[in-house]
C-alpha cells in the first residue's frame, strides 16, 4: 500500500492533461519488487526482446556471447524504461480505463515521483552501457526508441489523433534494427524489412483490440480510431493493413534474405491473417476481433522464429565451411 495523503486527483485525459496529479505525501510508498517488474511492461518487453534477438542472429558476422547478452539486457531494460516513463505520463489515462486501472500507479502502490526517477534511471542506465559496451549507433537508436514512444507517442500522439498507434508503432518496430546494429555497427536492407513488417503488422494488431475496448478509450478521451471514426471504418482498415501483410511478411524471401520455406509459411500465414481480417470486417462480434487480435500475436511470433532459426542455421553453417 501506499503512504499517500489525500490519495491521488486523477483527471481525464486529453490534449491537456498531463501525468497523474498527487496530493500531500507522507513518505516513500511500500512498492514490491513485482509493482516495480509491472511498470516494465514485461509482455511487451518480451516482444521486444524476442525481435532484437532475431537482429542479432540475423546479422553478418559474429558477435561474442556475453556482448551479446549485454545488447540483449539493455535493449529489454531500455524497453523497460520506456514502459515505467508511459505507465508514469498516462497514470490519468490508466485510472480510469478498466483494462489499465490495477497498474501500480493507479493503484497508489508505486508514486508517480518513484516511476519518473525509475524510468529515467534505467533510460540512462541502458543506452550508456549500450554504447560503451557494444555500439555507439545501437545506443542512439535505442536513445531514439525511447524518446519516440515516450515524447512523440505517449505525450503528444496518443493524445492527439487517431493515427497514434499507425506513427507510434515505429518504436516498436525497431529493435530488430537495434540488434542488427549492435552486431554490425550499420544498418541495412534486412533489419529494415523487420521493421517495416512490425510497422505496418501493429495498427490491424491494436485495433483488433481497440475494437473490443472502444468504451474505455471513449471514458479516458484518447482519439483510438474506433472512438474517432467508428467501428466500420476501424474494420476497413483492419483489413487493408492484413492485405498489406500478407506480401510484405514475404519480402526478406523476396529480397533473397530468407528461404522458400519462410516464403511459403509468411504468405500462408497471411493470408489467415487476411481472412480472419475480412471476417471482422462483415461480423461486428466481439470473437472475430479478439481472434485476429490472438492470431497476430502468433503469426509475428511465426515469422520472426522462423527467421531467427535460418538465421541460426546460416551463422553455425558458415562457421563450419569456414
Amino acid at each position: 500500500m501506499s503512504l499517500i495523503g489525500e490519495g491521488v486527483d486523477i483527471g481525464t485525459a486529453g490534449p491537456r492533461s498531463g501525468a497523474v496529479q498527487v496530493g500531500p505525501v507522507v513518505g516513500p510508498s511500500m512498492a514490491s519488487a513485482g509493482d516495480y517488474f509491472a511498470l516494465l511492461k514485461p509482455r511487451v518487453m518480451s516482444l521486444v526482446v524476442f525481435t532484437a534477438l532475431v537482429g542479432m542472429v540475423a546479422a553478418p558476422g559474429h558477435v561474442h556471447p556475453v556482448i551479446g547478452f549485454t545488447a540483449l539486457l539493455c535493449i529489454a531494460v531500455g524497453a523497460g524504461a520506456a514502459g515505467a516513463l508511459n505507465m508514469w505520463y498516462d497514470a490519468d489515462i490508466d485510472a480510469v480505463m478498466s483494462r489499465t486501472a490495477k497498474r501500480p500507479i493507479p493503484q497508489g502502490n508505486v508514486l508517480p515521483g518513484e516511476a519518473l526517477g525509475f524510468g529515467l534511471t534505467l533510460a540512462v542506465f541502458s543506452t550508456v552501457i549500450l554504447g560503451l559496451l557494444v555500439s555507439l549507433l545501437a545506443a542512439a537508436l535505442l536513445a531514439f526508441t525511447i524518446v519516440f514512444y515516450v515524447v512523440v507517442y505517449t505525450m503528444w500522439l496518443k493524445r492527439w489523433t487517431a493515427q497514434n498507434i499507425v506513427i507510434g508503432g515505429a518504436a516498436g518496430a525497431l529493435p530488430p534494427v537495434i540488434g542488427w546494429a549492435a552486431v554490425t555497427g550499420s544498418i541495412a536492407v534486412e533489419p529494415i524489412l523487420m521493421f517495416l513488417i512490425i510497422f505496418f503488422w501493429t495498427p490491424p494488431h491494436f485495433w483488433a483490440l481497440a475494437l473490443t475496448r472502444s468504451d474505455d478509450y471513449a471514458r479516458a478521451r484518447v482519439p483510438m480510431l474506433p472512438v474517432v471514426a467508428g467501428d466500420a471504418e476501424t474494420r476497413r482498415q483492419i483489413l487493408l493493413y492484413a492485405l498489406v501483410m500478407v506480401p510484405l511478411g514475404a519480402t526478406p524471401w523476396f529480397f533473397g534474405y530468407a528461404s522458400a520455406v519462410y516464403g511459403a509459411i509468411a504468405l500462408t500465414s497471411g493470408a489467415v491473417f487476411a481472412a480472419l481480417a475480412w471476417r471482422v470486417r462483415i461480423d461486428t462480434a466481439a470473437r472475430p476481433s479478439l481472434q485476429l487480435f490472438a492470431y497476430s500475436i502468433f503469426y509475428l511470433f511465426l515469422l520472426f522464429a522462423v527467421l531467427l532459426i535460418e538465421g541460426a542455421w546460416n551463422s553455425l553453417f558458415a562457421r563450419v565451411i569456414a
